[in-house]
């Protein structure tokens, strides 16, 4: 009998409602201003919102570990929230995210994907960046919390 444990296997999948308590958890311990149950089931609810998450089974134990949600909007994509559970960060589980939601958008036929982000978020910034995104605007004191502007990334292709 051997005593060695299955790797854990990971998915991405469609978000549920009932993914929703792990989900805020991840949001609370990402941002200073977590979007709340509310947003989260609109998102849901909206034909346009794609809201996936990252599932790691392991030993018949499933947990949420990322998620992604965005919209497709005429003829672009546009990044609405995507947070990793911390123990999980720096194992690219966030590309992992981003890769999936360009595949998605060039099968409906776009190409065109954008973005706001805290203008003090270097590590999202570095992501975006590596994913393809570049700097095209500001959008002054978008934030209500702390009054930063956020940078307008995007992408084509």
């Amino acid at each position: 009998m051997s005593s060695k444990k299955a790797d854990p296997q990971v998915t991405i999948d469609l978000m549920e409602r009932a993914d929703l308590p792990e989900i805020l958890a991840i949001e609370r311990e990402s941002f200073s201003s977590p979007w709340t149950p509310g947003m989260f089931a609109e998102e849901l609810e909206n034909k346009l919102a794609q809201c996936l998450v990252i599932r790691i089974i392991s030993e018949g134990k499933s947990v949420i570990v990322a998620y992604i949600i965005f919209r497709l909007i005429a003829d672009e994509a546009h990044l609405h929230n995507l947070a990793v559970k911390k123990e999980f960060k720096r194992q690219g589980l966030a590309q992992s995210l981003m890769e999936t939601m360009k595949d998605i958008v060039m099968q409906v036929g776009i190409c065109a994907r954008t973005l706001e982000v805290r203008e003090s978020n270097k590590e999202a910034i570095s992501l975006y960046r590596k994913c393809g995104f570049v700097v095209k605007g500001r959008r002054p004191l978008y934030y209500t919390d702390t009054h930063e502007d956020a940078l307008i990334m995007w992408a084509d292709k």
